[in-house]
């Protein structure tokens, strides 16, 4: 962090702003920095969390799991699941400056290019990784320096481990014996294989959005950050969006933007913001006493997220060290079958235990261990969000239907035959004193058991306002939302198909064109 950033400068709240930019997250941060640095105009950055400044939890990159369910959180949960024996699964969502960057693994990772070439593909014309690319660069500060496909000198430091952990180093060395590719870099030309992970990491702290982004801005005349604020609806007049009304100090308070609103709140609050404001399934809508707007039905559909089964739990042979970088430090991607054009599947070390709770209902996991997490990155099942009352703060239904579709049962079952694969090389079996969960190879029925226990989430929500150009797009390709005026999104709700990563990065992106899209059409 800025060694000069203490806190957020208090200024009074004026009735207008050229720009509004509702959530400082991965994709509001990138916004806001451009629009500063780049125009004259005024912006107001409303965030509903705290500063979250100096605070040693979120500073530290190896503590982040105790963020869920803090003060820092949304806490919001996912409704029971179907497919995964009914259980309620967390999801942590950021409420801090930063988003859900200042509560995240700190990964950044960006996929493979194909991912974006199947936006494109989808309807969100524009996308392919040939255009993106570029504004990929354009965010990274990467340790390498600038090549073909990293950037040198953007808002945010991504760094590797200075020193892997055993653990860490034992899942390249591993999926090296297995013939499976050991690369540098899974953002350079090539995903597929084991790889050292990249890290918003700088100088052992974290390095959020809002580190990268927000802090060098703080002190611009054109910028007023309030933070303790939450959104709570648009104003709307003759089809144009022309401010937002929201709590200041426990009054409702009415902001009027002269040029745009830019929602940046997340795949759950967005769609929230928009529905709560007569945008979105009228029939819906009516149902909860709100009179539509606009009738938008895809807002709130095709809610994605990637299942992580937590986790194949080993029993260490000896004492392993203290915890580095994130609790992590290296990642594997590979196909869950050959005849694939990218890697589908994914896994990481964990330094310590990071079991579901049915699991270590299950299986005695006492000790000292360690685990490898694994989960599906081309997901084909989704799922929804829908509000259940007309309160700002009331209850959501969120569901994302995990494993409803067979082909991801089936590839989860590919990706463990893996990782028990990896537990029988040398790599393993030199830090290994045996597999306690499961505590047996698994088959059939009982591995699929298995995996409905251990499914959980990587904390990727997104989709639920996606952009395109069919009826159930929520945005066109330049982030506009369909029938308003005045109204764009910046963030993971846009996201048609959801990549094969972690989302932070493509967020990031996201907002970095959202920038030039405000610039290119003031």
């Amino acid at each position: 962090m800025p060694a000069a950033v203490s806190s957020i400068p208090r200024k009074s709240l004026v009735k207008a702003y050229d720009y509004i930019v509702v959530g400082s997250g991965s994709g509001g941060c990138p916004v806001v920095h451009r629009l500063i640095e780049d125009t004259d105009a005024t912006v107001l950055l409303i965030e509903a969390g705290e500063p979250g400044i100096g605070v040693p939890g979120i500073d530290d990159p190896a503590e982040w799991v105790a963020l869920g369910k803090s003060r820092y959180d949304w806490g919001y949960d996912y409704a029971p699941a179907p497919h995964a024996d009914n259980r309620v699964i967390g999801i942590p969502r950021g409420r801090v400056l930063g988003g859900s960057s200042a509560i995240n693994a700190l990964m950044w990772y960006r996929g493979h290019p194909l991912d974006y070439d199947a936006w494109d593909d989808a309807g969100a014309t524009g996308w392919r990784f040939d255009d993106v690319l570029p504004y990929f660069k354009r965010c990274e500060d990467w340790e390498g320096g600038e090549t073909a496909f990293r950037g040198a000198g953007g808002p945010l430091t991504i760094t590797t481990s200075r020193d892997l952990h055993p653990v860490a180093r034992a899942l390249m060395e591993g999926a090296g014996e297995l013939g499976m590719p050991v690369i540098g870099d899974p953002n350079g030309a090539n995903n597929e294989g084991a790889a050292p992970s990249n890290f918003n990491i700088s100088g052992g702290k974290r390095w959020s959005s809002a580190t990268g982004y927000l802090f060098p801005i703080l002190d611009s005349p054109h910028l007023t950050v309030l933070t303790g604020s939450l959104t709570i609806g648009l104003v709307i007049e003759k089809g144009r969006c022309i401010g937002v009304r929201h709590l200041v100090d426990g009054d409702i308070v009415e902001t009027r933007a002269t040029g745009e609103v830019i929602l940046a709140a997340g795949a759950i609050d967005t769609p929230r913001l928009l529905m709560l404001s007569g945008i979105g399934k009228a029939n819906d809508l009516k149902a909860l006493g709100i009179p539509p707007v606009l009738d938008l039905p895809g807002v709130g559909r095709n809610l994605q997220d990637h299942p992580l089964i937590q986790a194949c739990v080993f029993r260490a042979s000896r004492p392993l060290g203290a915890k580095t970088d994130n609790g992590g430090g290296t990642m594997l991607n590979w196909k869950s079958r050959p005849d694939l054009e990218q890697p589908d599947v994914h896994a990481f070390p964990v330094q310590g235990n990071s079991a579901e709770p049915a699991l270590r209902e299950t299986y005695d996991m006492s000790g000292e261990v360690f685990a490898i997490g694994f989960g599906l990155m081309r997901s084909k099942s989704t799922g929804y969000m829908k509000m259940l009352t007309n309160d700002p703060r009331g209850p959501l239904e969120l569901q994302p239907n995990y494993l409803a579709e067979a082909s991801d049962m089936e590839a989860l079952v590919s990706a463990y035959h893996t990782i028990a694969s990896l537990a029988g090389t040398k790599a393993f079996r030199d830090l290994s004193a045996g597999l306690l969960a499961p505590d047996r190879p698994l088959e059939g029925s009982d591995l699929k058991a298995f995996i409905r226990q251990g499914c959980s989430t990587f904390f990727h929500t997104c989709g639920t306002a996606r952009m395109g150009t069919d009826d159930l797009a929520v945005t066109d390709p330049r982030l506009k939302v369909r029938g308003i005026e005045g109204l764009r999104i910046s963030d993971a709700s846009v996201i048609p198909i959801i990549p094969t990563c972690n989302t932070h990065a493509p967020v990031t992106m996201i907002g970095e064109r959202a920038a030039d899209f405000l610039k290119e059409d003031a």
